[in-house]
């Protein structure tokens, strides 16, 4: 098993910086062939204790034993990064090779296995985790969410007793993290793999043997998922969320005056069937049900124009890689355009050209009137329209947050004046005061991802354009990030959203554009392009929780409205049609 006795780690002490304590007086045994999450906000200590699992780093204090083995014993240290393997969040970190295949190759060679063996486990690994026939690939052509999957494969490949997952589905589309779960899972079953998670994703969590939810570098509370998960206050005071499907049976429930098996409820299945219950098992009807009303648009200047917009990479293996093809659309002032889709549809290439970083060729990009095939407009253009990368933390390289922040206003040519008061403005909006004269590298995950927001909202653009802004934030960051953003929109800047999570674009968006490899496969109203689970499911994409549980519910309640994207409006609808099924 993995075993932490008493252990405490602090960063910077030792570098002259100012001490963080990430992990203190933590004890916790993992059992062989279990699965286990850890969830908790940002800066917890979750990936901190991750990388003392396998001696990463070594505590300060106490003792980290795999299998009887301590990491602070270098006679013992690779031996057990053997047995243990880790996936980080970011893939970049761990990928090395020059093509997908060699990076696969690279543990099992150099734990000297004969090239047989090796090729056998690379080509395993290639599809276990869907990327057969991209062996040949570079991994630098690869989009995010395929660069998680070849750290995974990378790591599977070394066939490994525990595999640590920190946060390595985060930038990948519904389907895709469902499949790499499933693998895992599977794998637990025929080799008895034992499987250490941190995820934000808490659908994730309730597929674990045992929760531990991490606060200030200890354990807050922990127990089976129905046991965490019933906490419902304790769970929301430590920045996480409960599943929609919970917490519409729980709420329910307790407005009914009615009790309920918490272990039924855990699954979307249980929800359903215990809802039914609940509201008379009602059978199967065969009039017609609600459907949405029409929703309103917006209405008003043009800001941005793209009209059958085409991109292809080169690759160095072969044909081109088409990423976007005859791509049209038009955005308008004010408006929260949500863009959604499988990894690699040509999301981020879509957003790249709308300030310049790629060119528009063939195809026209019109951004506040002005054409950017022209070179000396794409540097104005850029002064109004702010980009946030997928990863974020590579837009921070200043000695401290507040100088990172103050970058873009200083560019402008502002008086020191103004650049103080852009700084402190954004800043607020971000929640990050407090962190102002810290170095970007000592950060969190989250407060990194807030810092480097900050560092576009300074420059005050027209238009922002995000590329998933909340992947590996908590819940609870993730919900105030986008209330903060929210501000922006009451204020007049138009944004446009990239995001897998299809729960937040539903209840933020004011149309929602999916992508479909490199095609424009729909753009409509939350309302209309959630009405078909068919067409969500053939984008790689989910159908938010609310609305799948009240389709679901639909075919028994005359009525009822399947247009709310949140548990609270699931419930209020459920509880109409319910009460007029009973009479």
């Amino acid at each position: 098993m993995i075993e932490f006795r008493n252990v405490s780690f602090t960063y910077g002490a030792m570098q002259g910086q100012r001490p963080v304590a990430a992990v203190r007086n933590l004890s916790l045994a993992i059992p062989r062939g279990s699965h286990v999450t850890l969830i908790g906000r940002n800066g917890s200590g979750k990936s901190t204790a991750a990388r003392l699992m396998n001696g990463l780093l070594l505590p300060d204090e106490g003792q980290v034993l795999l299998d009887g083995m301590s990491t602070s014993d270098d006679d013992s240290i690779y031996e057990i990064r053997r047995r243990c393997a880790m996936v980080f969040q970011n893939p970049d970190n761990q990928i090395i090779g020059n093509t997908v295949r060699d990076d696969i190759a690279f543990g099992p060679a150099n734990l000297g296995l004969s090239r047989e063996t090796i090729l056998e486990r690379v080509e395993k690994s290639l599809e276990m985790t869907g990327l057969a026939g991209m062996g040949d690939r570079q991994p630098h052509e690869l989009s995010g969410g395929q660069k998680q999957k070849l750290a995974i494969a990378s790591a599977l490949a070394m066939e490994p007793d525990y595999l640590v997952l920190d946060e390595a589905t985060s930038m990948l589309d519904p389907a895709a993290r469902q499949d790499i779960m499933d693998l895992v899972l599977e794998l637990k079953k025929k080799r008895d793999l034992t499987i250490i998670q941190i995820t934000h994703h808490m659908e994730e969590a309730l597929m674990a043997d045992h929760v531990y939810v991490i606060s200030g570098g200890g354990i807050a509370f922990d127990g089976t998922p129905a046991e965490v998960f019933d906490q419902v206050e304790r769970v929301r005071e430590e920045g996480m969320a409960v599943p929609s499907h919970l917490e519409i049976a729980r709420s329910l429930a307790k407005r009914l005056g009615q009790s309920y098996n918490r272990e039924k409820i855990l699954s979307f299945e249980g929800a359903l069937e215990f809802v039914r219950q609940l509201l008379g098992n009602p059978g199967p009807l065969s009039g017609e049900v609600a459907v949405c009303p029409a929703e309103a648009l917006l209405s008003g200047e043009e800001v941005i124009r793209v009209e059958d917009l085409s991109y292809a990479y080169d690759t160095s293996w072969g044909k081109p890689i088409a990423a976007l093809e005859n791509v049209s659309l038009t955005v308008s002032r004010g408006e929260i355009l949500g863009i959604a889709g499988h990894t690699g549809s040509g999301k981020s290439t879509l957003i790249q050209h709308l300030n310049g970083l790629i060119p528009a060729r063939p195809g026209t990009v019109e951004v506040l009137g002005r054409d950017l095939s022209d070179r000396k407009v794409i540097r104005e253009i850029r002064r109004e329209v702010g980009l946030l990368f997928q990863y974020p933390e590579d837009q921070l390289f200043e000695e401290t947050v507040a100088r990172d922040i103050a970058f873009a206003p200083l560019q402008q040519k502002r008086s020191p004046e103004e650049v103080e008061r852009m700084v402190l403005r954004a800043a607020r909006r971000l929640d990050i005061e407090d962190i102002l004269d810290r170095s970007p590298f000592e950060l969190s995950g989250g407060q990194r991802r807030r810092a480097a927001i900050a560092g576009i909202l300074a420059a005050e653009p027209e238009i922002v354009i995000l590329d998933e802004p909340a992947a590996g934030l908590d819940p609870e960051g993730r919900d105030l990030l986008f209330t903060d953003l929210m501000t922006l929109a009451s204020e007049g800047a138009t944004l446009i959203i990239v995001s897998h999570d299809m729960e937040v674009l539903t209840r933020l968006a004011d149309r929602i554009l999916i992508m479909k490899e490199g095609k424009n496969a729909g753009l409509g109203t939350p309302g209309q392009i959630t009405a078909s689970a068919a067409f969500l499911e053939e984008a790689h994409l989910d159908m938010p929780a609310p609305r799948r549980f009240l389709e679901e519910m639909a075919a028994f309640l005359p009525g009822l409205d399947t247009c709310y994207f949140s548990a609270d409006g699931a419930v209020r609808a459920l509880l109409a049609a319910g009460g007029v099924s009973r009479g």
